[in-house]
This record gives C-alpha cells, sequence and structure tokens, in this order.
C-alpha cells in the first residue's frame, strides 16, 4: 500500500498526463503508481518527468549503458519498481545477475559508468579525480554530465519511490 494516496489518473492535468501517456509508450516509466503520488504537485511531477524524458529520449549516453547503471543504483537503493522493470532490450538477465564494475562482460565504459553508478549511490565521498580521470577516457564532458544527472535522478527517485511504498503492484 502507498504512503500517500493516488490521485486518480482521471484527475490528472492534461499536460501530466500527456507526459505519464509519453513516458509509458516509451518505456521511459514502467508504471503510473509513483507519477500519481507526485501528481499532488502536477508542476513538479511535470518538470521531474521532463528532466528523465529528456535524458531517455534525446540523452547523449547509449540506452544499454543508462540501463546498467539505472539498475545497479537500483540494486543499491532496493526499489522494487526500479528492479522490475526493463527498459532496453539490449541488457540481458545475465547482465542484471552481476552488474559488478570489474566484470568483463561490460565494456570498459561500461565498468566505468557502472563504478561511477555504485559509488554515488553508497560511497560518493570516495568520488575523485581518478574516477573522473577515467570516466574522461572513455566519455565527453556532455556526456560525463548527463551520467551524473541521470545517477542523481535514478538515486533520488528510487529512494522516493522506496520510502513512498509507489509500486506498482499496490493499484
Amino acid at each position: 500500500m502507498t504512503r500517500l494516496p493516488l490521485v486518480p489518473l482521471a484527475a490528472f492535468p492534461a499536460a501530466l498526463a500527456a507526459t505519464l501517456e509519453r513516458g509509458r509508450a516509451s518505456r521511459m516509466l514502467s508504471s503510473p503508481v509513483p507519477v500519481q503520488v507526485w501528481a499532488h504537485r502536477p508542476e513538479v511531477a511535470e518538470a521531474w518527468l521532463g528532466a528523465l524524458e529528456a535524458m531517455h529520449l534525446r540523452g547523449v549516453l547509449p540506452g544499454r549503458l543508462k540501463e546498467l547503471v539505472r539498475l545497479k543504483i537500483a540494486s543499491i537503493t532496493s526499489c522494487k519498481a526500479c528492479q522490475l522493470a526493463r527498459k532496453e532490450d539490449s541488457v540481458s538477465e545475465e547482465d542484471i545477475a552481476c552488474l559488478a564494475h570489474d566484470d568483463p562482460r561490460f565494456s570498459p565504459a561500461e565498468q566505468a559508468a557502472l563504478q561511477y553508478a555504485m559509488l554515488f549511490a553508497s560511497d560518493y565521498m570516495s568520488i575523485g579525480d581518478a574516477l573522473f580521470d577515467t570516466l574522461k577516457l572513455h566519455f565527453s564532458t556532455p556526456e560525463i554530465v548527463e551520467l551524473n544527472m541521470f545517477c542523481a535522478l535514478m538515486l533520488a527517485g528510487g529512494r522516493m519511490t522506496y520510502v513512498q511504498q509507489a509500486y506498482a503492484g499496490d493499484r
């Protein structure tokens, strides 16, 4: 059961309803339930979803890399909705079962991003120049900025969904 009441989908403002529909169609959103909680503040929900949508649909990072990062952070935040959702078909169940930043199944760029995501979500004080130097070997500055912002949104979104108990099965 969600800890906060859900706004009925029929009560959504038109702009938020349209963003939710686009998000579901593009696989950016796997469930409307978190958005139904956020809809108590529709303009803020719209801004949050707008940032997600910009990275999901027009991002500079590959979809596979973002999915690996998203799932790595979900494993740390224990967000059920995030752990169950699949946003990118190129990530296999074997990839998901591993997600270790040093596993040879992942490219050097994916390893660097997974290490960054892990530390971002669990030990951010240990991120230093050496890790940024590694990121710079594999990513442009805009890609590193997007990785940072994506990690921030995934961490915050996962924790927010978890503490609100806003999971898909709770409708």
